[in-house]
């Protein structure tokens, strides 16, 4: 009996939920990328969208495998992914990041380092939605749904949301270009996207936030995203000026204006989560 008891411990421990759902969604995210790649190389297909294509089905594949994953080790719905509000959480994730972002380029534009050149066709925001929109998903559903979701549950909002964050940041550091800026950013924006998750209670106003922070960035605004190359874009345009504000050669995610925007949105949310007694206390405390 004192056996058995030790394993249940063990197989319901926080770390071992962390360890098992990460190994089985990255197993998920690598196996569906080579799966859509081989089927979709075989149709006359665009290569933009095949991407396209490839970034729905390995998105569907992610949130499919959340869902089932802790239906089954939590033996609970998953109200995460729930459909109720979608809409709502939906657009104001989108609103966030889309006036966060756009505040952002607005910042270095007053400061006559961004001019536009060219306005390409909408078919170019094709390539930039695909990517932005699988990075938000898959990268949603392992900080915020699987770290932060489950610390919580045991050491409450306010560690569980440092924790995640400064793991978010960390996590970027591996970028091109990365500077001691762009990792307080990259770590602000995981706070912020944290927040999201507390506020809403479910993974799909993180997620659109984060696309929207994203494809406002490199699909719209021509900008650079987190130190990648350049995507095609909306509005072909030319960053040049002071790092700080600019971002340089990381994208303007490593300007300190970036970090200011982050961080008001961040507090202003956790704000209206605490006024709505959405805040979870630690073990200790309940």
């Amino acid at each position: 009996m004192e056996t058995l008891t030790l394993k249940q411990r063990t197989f319901n421990s926080p770390v071992t939920k962390i360890i098992l759902a990460l190994l089985t969604f990255l197993a998920v995210v690598i196996i569906g990328q080579q799966i859509a790649v081989k089927l979709l190389d075989l149709t006359l297909l665009d290569k933009d969208y095949r991407n396209l294509l490839k970034g729905l089905f390995v998105s569907a594949s992610c949130v499919l495998s959340y869902i089932l994953f802790f239906k089954k080790y939590d033996k609970r719905a998953v109200t995460e992914f729930a459909a109720k509000g979608l809409a709502k959480n939906l657009i104001i994730g989108t609103a966030i990041g889309f006036i966060l972002q756009s505040l952002t380029i607005l910042v270095i534009y007053l400061n006559g380092s961004y001019s536009v050149i060219n306005i390409n066709p909408v078919s170019f925001i094709l390539i930039p939605f695909a990517l932005m929109f699988t990075v938000a998903i898959i990268e949603e559903i392992l900080v915020r749904g699987i770290i932060f979701r489950i610390i919580e549950e045991k050491l409450g909002s306010y560690v569980s949301l440092t924790i995640s964050s400064v793991l978010f940041g960390v996590l970027h550091l591996a970028n091109p270009h990365s500077t001691l800026i762009s990792s307080i950013c990259i770590t602000t924006a995981g706070f912020l996207m944290g927040a999201a998750f507390i506020y809403s209670r479910n993974l799909w106003m993180p997620i659109a936030l984060h696309f929207a922070w994203n494809f406002t960035q490199s699909g719209i605004y021509g900008a650079i995203t987190s130190g990648n190359e350049k995507t095609k874009s909306l509005l072909e345009a030319k960053i040049q000026g002071p790092e700080f504000i600019t971002g340089g050669a990381f994208g303007p995610e490593g300007s300190i204006q970036a970090i200011a925007f982050c961080a008001i949105g961040t507090i202003i949310i956790l704000i209206l989560s605490r006024k709505q007694n959405k805040i979870i206390k630690p073990y200790w405390k309940q």
